[in-house]
């Protein structure tokens, strides 16, 4: 027999999270505990990550801790790794969700932060990767999954700075599970498209926000967090053993257009 639903458990499993602590990184965190995982919220604010772990921990009743890293800093990726291998015991799943967006005319932003989202976006993907790539190749098995973006795929005007981090992401996921794949790991990204994330409420009532975002998706409306949750929980888990180099898009039909 095909073992079937068996396939999504993740019982025993340690996963980490960077960005966890809110957003699309909370509700994936929050998927994989539902299913079985202990997870580790990593934030740059500590006491979010602690307040999110503590929700998750109530909630499904599994080990979930909050950690205070700045994915841009080696060292602390590199502590962050170290961490949830002693407080959890190991690390099965990580899921690179650190990440902002600024957005503006290319005349209209500083070069200062153009460097900002790529390095969190790009910098701090390639970070995390390298800080539990050692862990997961030593066990010969492990779930890597980035975070890109529709916007990794295809283009928008006025986000010349996001582009160009999401567009790396995903070719840097590409190239990372090619290099990877003969140490039993997976890498997978997940490209999410109009979520109404904290990133996103600033354009949720604008014309932009309206007409060629929620308006050009094929269900006509923004993403809930919930419907993040299933890409994860299937890329994290053993129903996704010969899934790797792949880019999930999780849009309401927003590139099939």
């Amino acid at each position: 027999m095909l073992p079937g639903l068996k396939q999504f458990d993740l019982t025993g499993r340690n996963a980490v999270i960077t960005g966890g602590s809110k957003g699309l990184g909370e509700a994936m965190a929050a998927g994989l505990a539902s299913v079985g995982a202990n997870v580790m919220l990593v934030s740059r604010t500590e006491g979010e990550a602690n307040a999110a772990a503590a929700q998750i921990a109530e909630q499904f009743g599994k080990k979930a801790i909050g950690f205070r890293a700045d994915v841009t800093s080696e060292a602390e990726t590199l502590a962050m790794a170290e961490h949830a291998i002693n407080e959890l015991g190991g690390i099965d799943i990580l899921i690179t969700s650190a990440g902002i967006n600024i957005r503006g005319p290319i005349d209209g932003v500083s070069f200062d932060e153009f460097k900002q989202v790529q390095d969190i976006n790009v910098n701090g993907t390639w970070l995390a990767c390298r800080a539990v790539l050692p862990h997961m190749k030593k066990k010969k098995s492990g779930r890597i999954i980035t975070l890109s973006s529709t916007l990794g795929l295809v283009g928008l005007a006025n986000r010349t700075p996001y582009t160009a981090s999401k567009g790396a992401i995903t070719n840097m996921t590409r190239a990372l599970a090619l290099e990877v794949a003969d140490e039993g790991i997976t890498v997978n990204a997940i490209c999410p498209g109009p979520f109404l994330t904290e990133m996103n409420v600033p354009i949720a009532d604008t014309e932009d926000g309206k007409k060629f975002i929620v308006g050009a998706t094929a269900l006509k409306r923004w993403g809930e967090l919930r419907e993040i949750q299933g890409a994860a929980m299937y890329l994290a888990s053993d129903a996704a053993s010969y899934t790797t180099g792949t880019m999930m898009v999780v849009d309401g039909g927003w590139t099939c257009q």
